[in-house]
């Protein structure tokens, strides 16, 4: 039998539990309450804590993902076309793991397996098995389904002090910014081409951070830009973090990158303030590491206000030169 839960609070015994986690926040969800021991499976992107990589991988991508963004997002776009599945549910390494837990997301079917996919994996396997499914897009939503897991999960106390470290980490950046002498206007930018602009919790990362989201609010799904849309714009600061990019992927791009901001002609290039980030590890995880996300923004708006964060960040952001 498969039960989907959303607002249902359904129990299994904590210490007989196994838990399949299908999205990487979820994993480090899971592993923040302290159940790292009772993962038995996870999805092919999961990588945080390092230690999950011995975990049993549960899914694969149809996706070239060693292609640049232009052909990567080409890829997608075939696949979608053709009516087929950008991930794929190994059934039979879910048969395998036994899950009495599948936490898996309902938001983005570009960003993950979808829930559709999984309840049809699931419906292969004659047991019970009762699926969590996550789909955030504000702060508030992230804290809640933190809440929630540890709810299934037997955790909720632990579930209760992560989000409370959580928030408390966020206000203290919150209250440091408050004291800037300006706010500036900030563009985030999650996938290069196209360009789309960072949506959901992003804008509210920019407000806590002391800056002006342009172009999206809380909430918001990614738009996506032409250059002359683009152009229209005025950033102070610009924060460039490609979903899924590590660092070092971004950087491999900068050729691209610069070229299309000296056509651009704006005042954040000419001036030093665009950053590039890693994408994959920060901002587009909707979980605990969101709290570092803040504070490697933070060091980008107000890097005079923010100095102890940039340095200790300083392996995880880079500031973008001609």
């Amino acid at each position: 039998m498969l039960l989907l839960l959303t607002g249902l609070r359904l129990r299994v015994d904590p210490v007989t539990m196994r838990i399949a986690s299908l999205l990487p926040s979820a994993t480090e969800i899971i592993c923040a309450l302290g159940m790292r021991d009772q993962l038995v499976g996870r999805s092919h992107e999961c990588d945080f804590p390092s230690d999950v990589a011995t975990v049993r991988t549960l899914t694969r991508s149809h996706v070239k993902h060693e292609a640049v963004s232009g052909d990567i997002d080409l890829d997608v776009r075939r696949i979608l076309r053709e009516v087929l599945a950008i991930y794929e549910v190994d059934v039979n390494a879910l048969k395998d793991v036994a899950p009495s837990v599948v936490v898996t997301q309902n938001l983005c079917d570009v960003c993950a397996v979808s829930l559709s996919d999984v309840e049809k994996a699931l419906k292969e396997i004659a047991s019970e098995v009762q699926v969590v499914s996550l789909s955030p897009t504000r702060l508030s939503e992230v804290w809640d389904d933190i809440r929630r897991v540890g709810s299934v999960l037997g955790m909720e106390s632990m579930a209760g002090r992560v989000v409370a470290d959580l928030e408390s980490r966020m206000d203290l950046v919150r209250s440091r910014a408050v004291v800037a002498d300006a706010r500036p206007s900030v563009l985030t930018i999650e996938w290069l081409d196209p360009v789309m602009i960072g949506g959901m919790w992003m804008p509210e990362l920019v407000e806590l951070a002391g800056g002006v989201p342009l172009v999206t609010a809380a909430g918001d799904h990614a738009p996506t830009l032409d250059e002359e849309a683009l152009r229209e714009l005025a950033p102070d600061t610009v924060l460039i973090k490609p979903c899924g990019f590590s660092l070092a992927r971004t950087r491999a791009e900068a050729s691209a990158l610069c070229a299309l901001l000296d056509r651009l002609g704006w005042k954040a290039w000419q001036e030093g303030r665009v950053y590039l980030a890693d994408g994959n590890a920060f901002f587009n995880r909707p979980g605990p590491r969101l709290a570092e996300s803040l504070e490697i923004m933070a060091a980008c708006v107000h890097p005079e206000l923010f100095e102890d964060m940039a340095e200790a960040h300083s392996s995880d952001y880079e500031r973008l030169r001609p």
